[in-house]
């Protein structure tokens, strides 16, 4: 099977790349990243020397670059990682992400289907269920009610991919996931970000009175769940992906704060940015029941990994910080 994978030099992308190439060694896996601030070559250096791995640096809304590649490829399956992702750019920017998760998934899913990929499957979020009160769950049949120019933009893509499958008969798939956690964030998200600052002895930011609720899964348990949707999934469905562990921002600062050996003090209270969603919540009894996926990593056990992975990987997020993992593309190139 040849798999071609959109924005898997990111976070999620990247590590989902590494968990299905140990899980399929038969498989082919294409990767095309424009390499924005988010993209980040190294994060794929461990398996980007494998001869089954090819890389194509190319931005998904040009139309001619994607024609191109797939027309090279030929992949079997798609899976779109690539969006804009970070709240709040979408606050100060949302043309940005209007394109890229709007225009950009059209791109891919016309050539997709001029050229007969058998799977094509978009990666979601819950923000584009808006936000919960203090009791309930978001399922599959939740309204969309986003609150942010980056919901509203991932949920255009979800509403496109469920026309291009009744439309056109594009066997589409769409996941749902709740907020990640793991090795190889990029450190403007709030557990690198917190890390890093405590690191170095800066006070860590929390928004209003801290009490928003997000519900917390481990980038693995996420691939796992992309990987299954992908295999067996049924075209033209969505399927949220969920971790069971809800938990406020007050509580993630202070076991933060905790495992870095800090106090109190270095927590600081910030003013709330606008449309900011009170709670996320999944209810993944589909994926449970119809895949048999469910969460594998307790909570604190992956926290726990996932401090210490930025401990002893400080020369990454260093990097990351200094703009230096922006020339890791023509490092690398270069040595090919």
């Amino acid at each position: 099977m040849k798999v071609l994978i959109t924005g898997a030099a990111g976070f999620i992308g990247s590590n989902f790349v590494r968990y299905a190439m140990k899980a399929h060694a038969d498989w082919e896996v294409v990767v095309v990243d424009k390499l924005t601030y988010a993209g980040n070559l190294a994060n794929l250096e461990d398996v980007a020397q494998a001869p089954r791995f090819r890389f194509h640096r190319a931005d998904i809304c040009d139309a001619g670059a994607i024609g191109r590649i797939f027309s090279q490829e030929k992949p079997d399956a798609v899976i779109n990682f690539a969006a804009e992702t970070h709240v709040d750019r979408s606050i100060d920017d949302p043309s940005l992400f209007l394109r890229t998760n709007i225009l950009g998934t059209q791109t891919l899913m016309d050539v997709s289907r001029k050229l007969g990929v058998a799977r094509y499957l978009q990666i979601s979020t819950d923000e584009v269920y808006g936000s919960l009160g203090p009791a309930g769950r978001f399922s599959e049949d939740s309204p969309l009610q986003p609150n942010s120019p980056y919901a509203a933009s991932k949920t255009a893509a979800d509403l496109l991919a469920r026309a291009y499958f009744k439309t056109y008969g594009l066997p589409t798939l769409v996941t749902r996931c709740s907020n990640n956690y793991g090795p190889y964030q990029f450190p403007e998200k709030l557990i690198p970000f917190f890390v890093t600052l405590l690191h170095e002895g800066k006070q860590v930011p929390v928004y209003g009175d801290g009490m928003n609720v997000r519900d917390w899964i481990h980038v693995d348990d996420h691939s796992r769940a992309v990987l299954a949707v992908l295999l067996h999934g049924k075209p033209g469905q969505v399927y949220n992906v969920g971790g069971g562990n809800e938990r406020t921002n007050i509580e993630i600062t202070k076991l933060l704060i905790a495992a870095m050996g800090r106090d109190a003090s270095s927590m600081k209270f910030v003013p709330d940015r606008p449309g900011h969603d009170r709670r996320y919540a999944i209810d993944d009894a589909k994926i449970r029941a119809e895949l048999g996926v469910s969460p594998q990593v307790p909570f604190e056990e992956g926290l726990e990994a996932t401090v210490r992975w930025y401990l002893d990987n400080e020369a990454w997020w260093r990097a990351v910080l200094s703009g230096d993992y922006l020339t890791f593309y023509e490092r690398w190139y270069a040595n090919r």
